[in-house]
């Protein structure tokens, strides 16, 4: 995980790489393969299936798995948990929250025909591992024991024994017990690199982000260690460890430095074909992941085309992710369909008892049960990654049933957010658009509301990382009328993921009123 925001970067290339029209014409895959945040991903091939988890952090359920045929197109199948851990943190109570924390990156693993997934979180002190013998159904296994091991790579090595790797600037390794609950007591424990950033570094120049990210590969008896720096006044880079012992030594060397793409490890093909997948910052948009293609010289893994990240991919094409990873949502269920479908994420733990797609058939029912200051406070806001380059997403909503003080609307999650809503003041209802770029909320505009239905709308435009959205409402969901001030949408630290489309209801004098949503549609285009 990286804790430090892309530096500027070629911005002519820039242009080329989002909408490269060399790719579209040739029918390949072209680069980034999911233009959203789908960060720190791990991967593992069974058969001709590969499936990837990923990092969604304070958000629940956590550590999303999803499925490929092709290593270009993916489809949410799971998630390894529903709920992280039943804290204050995570649950939004007595003023404590987890932003930017929860599970951070995750090591999918299969062996012995069962699928593994570690990672850790500050928030608990805790490092997890998931296990199941179907991925995509579950039930998930969970073990866990102390410390939190940072940036975990879980490793089952053919002797039988079983290794966690992690650590930033000096690799460690644990051995595990053989049941996985815990540290071996009397295994390996040690320091196998001092400073992993070596390769990287440059002489006279101090700082930057020390060697993390760890995932470990057996390729042909040798051991690969892959890890993401960032040397001062460069770019994020890939370093690549080798050795022939997994406590080393180990020799390293740059394997990648173009872009900013990095963070990631290697995945073989049915047909022999090697590839890095990797991330790279993209502002508000979030981290964005990358396949590289691979070949194999003198034992080492040579990463891009003359050492560049390709914009073209002898892979298939493209596919949307609306429907795969993004969805759009009527409410309507229908036999034993799941209340949400996965692309769903709610902003730290629900409260399940206040909120309903069952209630009112074809709607989403949010209830409030307790007085919040503010959006980012408030719980049972639900949301979906926001996409480039363009993304929509339109609601409508019932607020005949809101009480005074409650707002209910339509967001994009961040720090710096973005709201669109209705405001109940007294016997008085009022369109609010909330603009929060500054890090505090801004009222900057209202409408008086004389009916029960509106409709919000939000556009999202990070061609070229503008990373702007405006709000929209409308009386009747044809005739839109744009609301308040562009946001102006960053990426920030304290939050560490791309904004999220977001329906929420929350209190601020009394509780019990609900806002019944009717449906959420995205669109990869903007829309009149």
């Amino acid at each position: 995980m990286m804790k430090v925001k892309i530096q500027s970067l070629f911005i002519l290339c820039l242009s080329v790489f989002i909408n490269p029209l060399n790719a579209q014409e040739s029918g390949k895959a072209k680069n980034p393969i999911i233009f959203a945040d789908v960060p720190d991903a791990s991967m593992v091939r069974v058969g001709d299936t590969y499936y990837m988890s990923s990092t969604t952090m304070h958000m629940s359920p956590g550590v999303p798995i999803m499925k490929s045929k092709d290593l270009v197109n993916w489809k949410l199948v799971s998630y390894a948990y529903d709920t992280l851990a039943n804290v204050d943190a995570m649950n939004l109570e007595n003023g404590k929250s987890t932003y930017g924390r929860g599970s951070w990156a995750s090591s999918l693993r299969y062996h012995n025909q069962t699928y593994y997934v570690s990672t850790f979180a500050q928030t608990t002190g805790l490092t997890y591992i998931y296990s199941t013998k179907n991925i995509e159904k579950g039930p998930w296994k969970r073990i866990i024991f102390k410390p939190s091991y940072h940036d975990n790579s879980l490793f089952f090595d053919d002797d039988g024994k079983v290794y966690l790797l992690y650590g930033a600037g000096r690799i460690h390794i644990v051995e595990l017990n053989e049941d996985l609950s815990g540290v071996k007591a009397g295994g390996v424990n040690q320091v196998i690199i001092d400073n992993a950033s070596a390769p990287s570094d440059i002489p006279g120049k101090k700082g930057g982000l020390p060697a993390e990210g760890c995932q470990v590969f057996k390729v042909n008896g040798k051991y690969y260690l892959f890890n993401i720096t960032w040397p001062p006044n460069s770019m994020r880079t890939v370093v690549i460890h080798r050795a022939d012992k997994i406590t080393g030594p180990w020799e390293g060397k740059i394997g990648l430095q173009d872009l900013g793409v990095a963070q990631g490890g290697l995945i073989d093909m049915p047909n022999g074909d090697w590839y890095a997948y990797l991330f790279r910052d993209f502002g508000a948009v979030g981290r964005i992941p990358y396949l590289v293609p691979v070949k194999w010289e003198n034992g080492w893994p040579v990463l891009g085309e003359n050492g560049k990240v390709p914009v073209a991919l002898n892979l298939p094409p493209n596919k949307s992710i609306i429907s795969s990873i993004v969805t759009s949502d009527d409410f309507k269920r229908k036999g034993k369909e799941p209340d949400l479908p996965l692309a769903w994420q709610w902003n730290h733990n629900p409260d399940n008892s206040l909120w309903s797609v069952k209630t009112r058939k074809g709607y989403l029912r949010l209830t409030t049960g307790r007085i919040d200051g503010d959006f980012l406070a408030a719980r049972n806001s639900l949301t979906q990654r926001t996409f480039g380059p363009k993304s929509s997403a339109y609601t409508s909503l019932d607020v005949s049933k809101m009480k005074d003080g409650d707002f209910a609307g339509l967001a994009l999650l961040q720090k710096n957010f973005g709201q669109v809503g209705v405001k109940v003041n007294g016997a008085n209802k009022i369109i609010l658009m909330i603009n929060a770029i500054t890090g505090m909320p801004e009222e900057v505009a209202n409408v008086p509301l004389n009916q029960e239905t509106v409709f919000f709308k939000v556009h999202c435009d990070f061609t070229n990382r503008k990373d702007q959205a405006n709000f929209f409402y409308s009386l009747d969901g044809e005739d839109w009328k744009s609301i308040g001030t562009t946001l102006k949408m960053t990426y920030t630290i304290p939050h560490f993921m791309g904004y999220h489309f977001t329906l929420f209801n929350y209190a601020t004098k009394e509780i019990g009123g609900y806002a019944d949503f009717d449906f959420f549609r995205v669109t990869d285009h903007f829309t009149d």
